[in-house]
């Protein structure tokens, strides 16, 4: 299997030279990064081009890198992640691409996998990602009077809004969240014998 991760490596490369801005392997599988511009362009080949042969789009998964590591990220805040399975070479390939963190949006790519109607609703859902061309972008998992995207990560815990059914009005209406905030954080750390330190953690009693 690492032979052949290595010579998948070695053949995108080949193929896309400077097209691919990294190409890295790790975990026993293939990761390569493509600008926004390019993406559409490469899945097709990656998805059409018999050495490649990937025929199914597994999952597209977003990313919000904010505040990631230890707080010395510069880097774009959003990533579209594809992952990609070729049954007939027995290979796996992760396609990274990063979006703008302004307008987060990318070229659709319905037209290589029909798999990925849902994957990209999923990731405007949640993420606020546009994925242009998608013939109807809208809602997956979320109510469609959900205010926000709720896997970035500066979304509220409690949200932005509440639903409740108005028996007046015989509708089901949104309101501001009413939540109080709590902090779950213990105030008061209690010293037992689990914090001793010494021969079977027993406390002496004197």
């Amino acid at each position: 299997m690492a032979g052949n991760v290595q010579t998948l490596s070695t053949q995108l490369q080949q193929k896309f030279g400077d097209t691919i801005k990294k190409c890295v392997v790790a975990l026993s599988e293939v990761t390569i990064e493509v600008s926004r511009e390019y993406l559409h362009e490469v899945c097709k080949q990656l998805r059409y081009d018999p050495q490649f042969g990937f025929e199914i789009l597994i999952d597209i998964c977003g990313v919000d890198y904010l505040e990631y590591g230890e707080g010395d990220y510069s880097g774009d805040r959003y990533a579209a992640v594809y992952h990609l399975l070729s049954v007939a070479n027995n290979q796996r390939i992760r396609v990274r691409t990063f979006l703008d963190k302004d307008a987060p949006r990318v070229d659709s790519a319905i037209d290589i996998w029909a798999s990925a109607n849902w994957y990209e609703r999923e990731a405007y859902d949640l993420y606020g990602y546009l994925f242009v061309g998608h013939p109807d972008l809208r809602r997956l998992l979320t109510d469609y009077g959900f205010v926000g995207h709720p896997f970035r990560k500066d979304f509220p815990l409690s949200g932005n809004v509440e639903m409740r059914y108005d028996p007046e009005k015989e509708r089901v209406i949104y309101e501001p969240v009413t939540i109080d905030e709590r902090i779950t954080v213990p105030r008061i750390i209690r010293h037992d014998h689990r914090y001793v330190e010494g021969e079977n953690n027993e406390v002496s009693s004197g």
